[in-house]
């Protein structure tokens, strides 16, 4: 019941404050388990998104230093809030992550682990990565536009326009070894996050606006693009 109300009353304060735009809501599989990649620009991240697609079945992490805090504390608990000591390997958190992913839970995170100071991406972290070969679960990329200027502009009686959107599953490669090494999930991170990034408008990108991997999956979307406008053309 709690995550029901949880969900409803996002939905209503989000519906009466701001405009929504949701793109590529086909791309989320049916039910998990999976893991949904964001970037992370406000605290107004997780109500945006867990109002669109929250509920019972959808879990993550939350900075340890809201545990016991007597407003977010309770909120982050009805909404499947794993609490994760930041600035070290949790290893209690780690596990509790990939327990929720096997149970078929679908697990939201913010790679990044904290907010973008500037409100373009900064490097991710390798706890998603190793999240998704432990469990051996689907990635869906997906991108949050506008949250960082919520506050500013409901100061000056604007009504802001907040977008998700959200990309198509993927599967990292498989590991050949048990004991990956920081090189190999650092790879599999700078994968995660040029999905985002190539979700996202350039002034987003950040440090991975230059990334080789960006310019592919661009590449790729433009070609993709072409083909399709071709193919409707004949």
């Amino acid at each position: 019941m709690l995550p029901r109300v949880l969900r409803w009353t996002f939905n209503a304060l989000f519906a009466l404050l701001t405009t929504r735009r949701v793109e590529g809501m086909a791309n989320l599989p049916p039910e998990g388990p999976y893991i949904l990649a964001v970037n992370h620009l406000s605290l107004f991240d997780v109500p945006f998104v867990y109002g669109l697609i929250g509920g019972e079945h959808i879990v993550g992490w939350a900075a340890e230093k809201y545990e016991r805090h007597p407003i977010f504390g309770p909120i982050l608990r009805a909404g499947g809030g794993i609490f994760i000591q930041r600035g070290k390997v949790d290893r209690r958190a780690l596990l509790a992550g990939v327990e929720a992913l096997r149970r078929g839970k679908v697990f939201g995170l913010a790679p990044e682990g904290t907010r973008s100071p500037t409100g373009a991406l900064i490097r991710g972290k390798v706890g998603v990565a190793y999240l998704a070969h432990q469990a051996d679960v689907p990635v869906v990329p997906a991108a949050i536009i506008g949250t960082e200027r919520l506050g500013r502009d409901l100061l000056r009686l604007r009504r802001p326009q907040l977008t998700l959107r959200i990309g198509k599953p993927f599967r990292l490669p498989p590991l050949q070894t048990d004991k990956p090494t920081a090189a190999m999930l650092r790879r599999d991170v700078d994968e995660i996050m040029c999905r985002i990034a190539a979700l996202l408008p350039p002034k987003y990108r950040g440090v991975y606006a230059d990334h080789p991997r960006l310019r592919e999956l661009l590449q790729a979307g433009q070609t993709a693009q072409t083909e399709g406008a071709m193919a409707a053309d004949e």
